[in-house]
């Protein structure tokens, strides 16, 4: 079953916190054992687990994101963007979660986050369910 989400956006750089959509999918599966693989099919957008506790991890991330990978640069790509490009390879386009009992099997403090590098757009998320 392949699942697939809106995402808007709001801002140039963002991090979303999906985790509730997908558990939303998981739960519609009816499937109790296997592996949830989300992937964002965005070439300026990507996919993360990590600290859903604390707001400031994410602006801490992208905050450092912004300070290595500069909007403006000597980019040869002319859209503007290429910043977005680079986040985006770095963070990754998938993530796979185990998923038991019928939930997923995330840490304590784990969120599933994704990642606008290149915004605000309206983004889509794609869930795929493997028993």
């Amino acid at each position: 079953m392949l699942k697939i989400f809106s995402v808007p956006t709001h801002n140039r750089t963002e991090m979303v916190d999906i985790t509730s959509d997908v558990q939303k999918v998981v739960q519609e599966s009816k499937q109790q054992e296997g592996l949830c693989c989300v992937f964002i099919p965005h070439t300026t957008a990507g996919i993360t687990i990590n600290e859903n506790a604390d707001p400031s991890v994410q602006e801490d991330i992208l905050q450092e994101l912004n300070k290595v990978i500069p909007f403006q640069d000597d980019y040869s790509h002319l859209e503007g963007n290429s910043a977005g490009h680079i986040k985006s390879s770095l963070i990754g386009s998938s993530v796979n979660i185990i998923i038991e009992n019928g939930k997923l099997k995330l840490g304590t403090w784990q969120g599933i986050y994704f990642c606008e590098f290149d915004g605000p757009r309206n983004r889509k998320a794609w869930v795929k369910i493997i028993s």
